[in-house]
């Protein structure tokens, strides 16, 4: 399968369900940019570390940079999103059923948005594209050893990124109880800067290698192809996939850079660095690992758990329980919308 940019705009003229394939894709990744890039950087600006308009330039440039970056250090994620599912030997009704998925994912984000559900869009992918594949080979279209990828990331993004939140902001309470207020806030202040930094590249390289593996699939299923290598990402592919996210970001960030942690509990700057560790830990593991994510789920569980090292109290638990009420409802329910997309597109084309 060759993948260069002319060959695929012959391929694409050949058969146009491609480029609708891609540009939602490309529209995905553009609201994944404006949602979900912020609220990486969310306590770096809620503790006055960066300015709002500079943390959204951080997270535009290095979105751009992890998602091509990491691609060439590990498509692990991109294995799992082509591994957890079988779409069988028909590579037209599979394309459909992609197309399908696609629909379904953005269908069921504006409803969540409308309705004020939490729901993760790396998650109504998921659902999305596995009820497709279910509609093309049945509950043989879901290959269990790497679906459980998919819940394994669930339960690590939420007990992982809580437990490090806690334990990582006591330990640095105990090595900096003998530090002055102000040694200590100039150190963790160019600390979160960092930290901005790296988790603006982790969420590049995790939501943008997520999209973009669907963008291949789609590719390799037009040229005949059932199992797209993960290792063939070619360049054009990347740069416009973390155009689009770097743009959404640039675009739409400042207005939803509000709020993940002052939503839940007022972090010092100490607080926010702890929660930045564990995030950035949590996300480069599960990259790593090929565990799909959110990073907004890491970094709001991050948060959870320094707020409750300091007072449970304090903490909005009714935000973890909205996250796992999001889960419950996007799986079923977003994978229902791509089952039944995939069958109407299936006998209509």
């Amino acid at each position: 399968m060759s993948l260069t940019l002319s060959a695929f705009i012959e391929q694409a003229i050949a058969n146009p369900v491609l480029i609708i394939i891609l540009l939602l894709v490309l529209g995905v990744t553009a609201i994944s940019g404006v949602t979900d890039a912020p609220n990486a950087i969310a306590t770096v600006v809620s503790t006055r570390c960066m300015p709002p308009n500079v943390a959204i330039a951080v997270a535009a440039v290095f979105n751009l940079v992890g998602l091509i970056g990491m691609t060439y250090i590990s498509t692990a994620v991109a294995h799992t999103m082509f591994g957890m599912v079988n779409f069988g030997t028909d590579t037209h009704a599979a394309l459909l059923a992609v197309l399908a998925g696609m629909v379904a994912a953005i269908a069921w984000g504006i409803f969540c948005w409308f309705m004020g559900i939490p729901a993760s869009k790396s998650h109504m992918l998921i659902a999305g594209v596995t009820g497709g594949a279910i509609a093309c080979s049945g509950i043989a279209g879901v290959v269990p050893a790497e679906w459980a990828k998919v819940i394994y990331g669930m339960v690590f993004s939420l007990v992982a990124g809580f437990v490090l939140g806690w334990a990582v902001v006591k330990i640095v309470e105990k090595l900096f109880a003998r530090v002055s207020r102000a040694k200590a806030n100039g150190f963790f202040t160019i600390f979160q800067d960092i930290c901005a930094v790296c988790l603006s590249f982790l969420h590049g390289a995790q939501d943008g290698q997520k999209f973009m593996s669907i963008a291949l699939l789609g590719i390799a299923l037009s040229f005949g192809n059932t199992e797209p290598s993960a290792d063939g990402f070619p360049l054009w592919l990347m740069i416009i996939c973390s155009l689009a996210i770097s743009a959404g970001t640039a675009i739409g960030g400042k207005r939803i850079i509000k709020n993940v942690a002052m939503d839940m509990v007022s972090l010092s700057k100490y607080q926010g660095a702890s929660a930045n560790i564990s995030t950035v830990t949590t996300l480069l593991v599960s990259s790593l690992t090929g565990m799909p994510v959110s990073t907004s789920h890491c970094s709001t569980s991050a948060i959870m758990g320094v707020g409750a090292a300091k007072n449970p109290k304090n903490v909005n638990w009714s935000t973890a329980k909205s996250m796992v009420f999001a889960w419950i409802l996007t799986f079923p329910c977003c994978g229902l919308i791509g089952f039944v997309l995939s069958k109407i597109f299936i006998m209509l084309f």
